[in-house]
């Protein structure tokens, strides 16, 4: 096997335990790190959204089953997130991955920033649905775009409100599902060519570590694990804006 290839499936893995422990940011730690390998914003962001479709399905399929799922919210949520996922990969594979990649850099800096803050303070807020559309709309751009961002985006805003987390996590997770399914077919249909060697190893990596991700929750807080997984976004982040300028 290509060392290239286990590098992949080791990303796929550590991703897949941020998520599977936070419920967040398997694309910006997976993107975080391709980008950091070298990987093209378009690229990382179409193959960490293509390894996503099946295990968003599942992710979502069982918290619906669970009776995490307000509807209402699933509908407010998925059909701006799909319209701004559609058009966040529209306009990355029409842009020189060279020099975006520091600018994709500084919005992954700003995530992990964000997630260091959730894990330092939770202010709640009341709740406005009408601004849960354009919540999904922005969260579906920027999670295409940065190639990731759709939980920390739309989950923590929603739960900084004073919404209930388990029927947060339950809506967004499937929503994800639809958002990130039209991002795959929109980087599908636009590239013209897909490193399915990188898909396939973020998804073995991530089907691997799917059992683990329960029981890391039971070692770690999730609070120390969201200030730990920030502040190693922040990490990548910087250096590969650095590598960029340097």
């Amino acid at each position: 096997m290509d060392w290239t290839v286990i590098g992949f499936i080791l990303v796929g893995f550590i991703a897949q335990m941020i998520d599977g422990s936070l419920g967040m940011a398997y694309g910006v730690s997976a993107n975080s790190f391709l980008l950091n390998l070298g990987i093209l914003p378009a690229t990382a962001s179409a193959s960490v959204h293509l390894s996503e479709v099946i295990t968003t399905a599942i992710s979502g399929y069982s918290h619906w089953k669970l009776g995490n799922v307000v509807r209402q919210r699933l509908i407010r949520l998925a059909v701006p997130g799909v319209l701004g996922g559609v058009l966040g990969a529209y306009i990355l594979t029409h842009l020189n991955g060279e020099v975006i990649k520091p600018y994709i850099s500084a919005y992954l800096l700003l995530m992990g920033g964000q997630i260091v803050l959730r894990a330092i303070r939770n202010t709640p807020h009341h709740e406005k649905e009408s601004r849960l559309a354009f919540l999904g709309f922005i969260g579906g751009l920027m999670d295409a775009i940065g190639g990731g961002g759709w939980g920390p985006i739309v989950t923590t805003t929603m739960i900084a409100r004073g919404n209930e987390p388990r029927k947060v996590i339950g809506t967004v997770n499937l929503s994800e599902f639809f958002v990130t399914f039209a991002q795959a077919v929109t980087f599908v249909a636009l590239l013209k060519e897909l490193r399915w060697d990188l898909v396939l190893g973020l998804a073995a990596g991530g089907v691997l570590a799917a059992p683990l991700g329960a029981r890391l929750v039971q070692v770690v807080k999730p609070r120390v694990m969201m200030a730990m997984v920030g502040l190693l976004i922040i990490g990548l982040s910087l250096n590969t804006i650095l590598q960029s300028i340097f």
